[in-house]
């Protein structure tokens, strides 16, 4: 009887154990396996990095890298076809995209903080930048004074927008931030004048302006007021971040990262010692 009884016990705690403790979640990678799907967050509008083309496609350098990244996860998984699935996100919804599973890695111009590490998975650096401020052409402050009352406008969610904010909160700056949903968004609010400013990482204001300035002529500040670490964003998965670094550090190392460096980012000038530098430290040997 007492046998029966500790039989009885014990089936009914591991019944009561499997009802309460969650389902083991599905790794990204066997997510990937079994649907034979990989879904990749692009921005619209980060030229540079990830935006749309003439074709409607997405393109840029990170979206370059997020490529060849899917082809190594294939090869990986020993899948004869991965389809790539393309979901366009916004500075806003990127993050909320991979924790709802819509994306599984998002392919922009995303900065690497440690408290967006605290819920997400970054990769190796991809790219080092530095926040400045853009003008309509002599129309840049030319001194600390001219900054007082300049309307900025920022991209919301952004880095720059937090920075922007607590420089401002600690008395370092002295101006009016124009919050606003993407980088045509701010590009419009200084062409109309509804800004005087646009505040973002110095390449996107220099290539936003190339393409997207209709002929107007435009001033980039000295100032940069922020670092910039990028890295491709994924949800907190050990094992594929571990694939989509391999695949990175071995553009690195080998030097297949400037071909593609060169397409995206030429008519900006040739990389900096800086980038170098971080090329050089995030080619991980194998």
């Amino acid at each position: 009887m007492h046998i029966k009884k500790s039989i009885l016990i014990g089936a009914a705690f591991v019944a009561s154990m499997s009802m309460t403790l969650p389902a083991m979640a599905e790794t990204t990678l066997a997510k990937i396996k079994s649907s034979g799907i990989i879904k990749l967050g692009y921005r619209e509008n980060s030229i540079p990095f990830s935006f749309v083309g003439d074709d409607k496609q997405p393109r840029g350098y990170s979206v370059d890298l997020c490529r060849i990244v899917a082809d190594d996860v294939a090869k990986q998984l020993k899948l004869a076809k991965l389809n790539v699935r393309w979901v366009p996100v916004t500075a806003k919804s990127r993050f909320d995209a991979l924790k709802n599973g819509e994306i599984d890695l998002e392919c922009g111009n995303t900065t690497q903080t440690l408290s967006r590490r605290a819920d997400f998975d970054f990769s190796l650096m991809t790219y080092v930048d530095g926040a400045s401020l853009l003008f309509r052409q002599g129309e840049a402050p030319r001194s600390e004074a001219e900054m007082k009352g300049q309307r900025v406008a920022v991209v919301a969610g952004t880095t720059t927008e937090k920075t922007l904010a607590e420089q401002i909160g600690a008395g370092k700056l002295d101006m009016t931030v124009i919050k606003v949903a993407d980088h045509d968004a701010a590009m419009k609010a200084l062409a109309d004048k509804t800004a005087t400013g646009y505040a973002a990482d110095r390449t996107v204001l220099i290539t936003t302006a190339m393409v997207r300035g209709q002929g107007q002529g435009f001033d980039i500040s000295e100032m940069q007021f922020s670092y910039e670490p990028y890295g491709l964003t994924m949800r907190r998965d050990a094992d594929f971040r571990l694939a989509v670094d391999r695949t990175l550090a071995r553009l690195y190392r080998s030097g297949d990262i400037s071909p593609i460096l060169k397409t995206w980012l030429e008519p900006i000038g040739k990389p900096s010692d800086v980038l170098k530098a971080m090329f050089l430290l995030n080619g991980l040997p194998e």
